[in-house]
């Protein structure tokens, strides 16, 4: 797998978790907050009063059917207007302690355990592709007479495939013109167009595989190497 779709996996495995596990909180926070307003209108209703008091509060947490919240959940006024109200609120840490995590921590797992096999397939390529010439998500190594794709797998190539790629990381524009590239391949033939359209319609599909780069043609006189 090229490095890029293990960056876009790795991308989706937290995005999936991250949604998983918000989605059960907040759906925890609706279940904790409706049975907190039940019971605290029962409470009042039972006790016939306004003021929030210690039998208030022992009324409230009866009425609770979410038994983790008796003793969190609290109860307070708010005087800034000129009606009484009272309202009951828990903190976000009991909320998320009462929402089912379990899925998240499964995604949160392999989103960790998939993170951790990047950065060894990354540092284990690194000595590999230090001091290497790399242009596009394709990478030469001189010393090996190799191509390389991100990954540090090596690109095959046939002789003549080689020989032309190599010349265009050699170029400093990435660009070769037909009679430079007939002049170094084929030498002693007279007209070699044909063998070097072949050459290149069979390069095409190998160089965009392995990498960002594509082989554009100038009305055939001149061939680059650019990124799609």
């Amino acid at each position: 797998m090229k490095q890029r779709y293990a960056v876009i996996v790795l991308f989706a495995l937290i995005i999936a978790s991250s949604f998983t596990s918000l989605d059960s909180y907040r759906s925890t926070s609706r279940m904790v907050n409706e049975d907190m307003d039940r019971a605290l209108a029962l409470a009042l209703e039972e006790q016939q009063s306004d003021v929030i008091n210690q039998d208030t509060i022992r009324t409230f947490n009866n009425h609770l059917q979410l038994a983790e919240l008796r003793g969190k959940a609290t109860l307070a006024v708010d005087t800034r207007g000129q009606k009484f109200k009272a309202y009951a609120h828990c903190s976000e840490a009991t909320i998320f302690s009462l929402s089912d995590q379990r899925l998240a921590s499964v995604l949160w797992i392999i989103t960790i355990g998939w993170g951790l096999f990047c950065f060894y397939r990354r540092k284990r390529f690194e000595p590999l592709l230090a001091g290497m010439t790399h242009y596009g998500g394709l990478r030469f190594s001189e010393s090996e007479s190799r191509f390389y794709d991100a990954d540090g797998c090596q690109v095959q190539l046939t002789p003549m495939q080689h020989q032309l790629m190599e010349m265009f990381f050699q170029s400093p524009s990435h660009s070769l013109t037909k009679t430079e590239i007939c002049n170094a391949l084929w030498p002693k033939k007279p007209d070699a167009s044909e063998t070097l359209y072949t050459l290149i319609r069979r390069l095409k599909p190998v160089i965009e595989q392995h990498s960002d780069l594509k082989i554009e043609s100038d009305r055939s006189k001149a061939y680059r190497l650019i990124n799609r």
